[in-house]
């Protein structure tokens, strides 16, 4: 299991975090995400093979949803 940190910026709003959280969760190859509205990281556990492709889904998942946040890994 890989485990990745993002800073989330232009997150401003804690519902928002929940709803995006709950949808990546739903990404294949994720095992678990963990969104901190307070210090706008995201902590994602991925599978070792399904990294790269989850990775590139969970962008995709931020984007559609809450399209003014941009990810920057840590």
């Amino acid at each position: 299991v890989m485990q990745k940190s993002y800073r989330l910026n232009g997150l401003d709003c804690a519902n928002c975090a929940a709803k995006l959280e709950n949808k990546i969760k739903k990404v294949d190859g994720v095992k678990d995400a963990a969104i901190n509205f307070f210090s706008s990281k995201m902590t994602l556990c991925f599978d070792d093979e399904d990294a790269v492709t989850a990775e590139q889904e969970v962008l995709k998942t931020v984007k559609k949803t809450e399209p003014d946040v941009k990810v920057e890994a840590l």
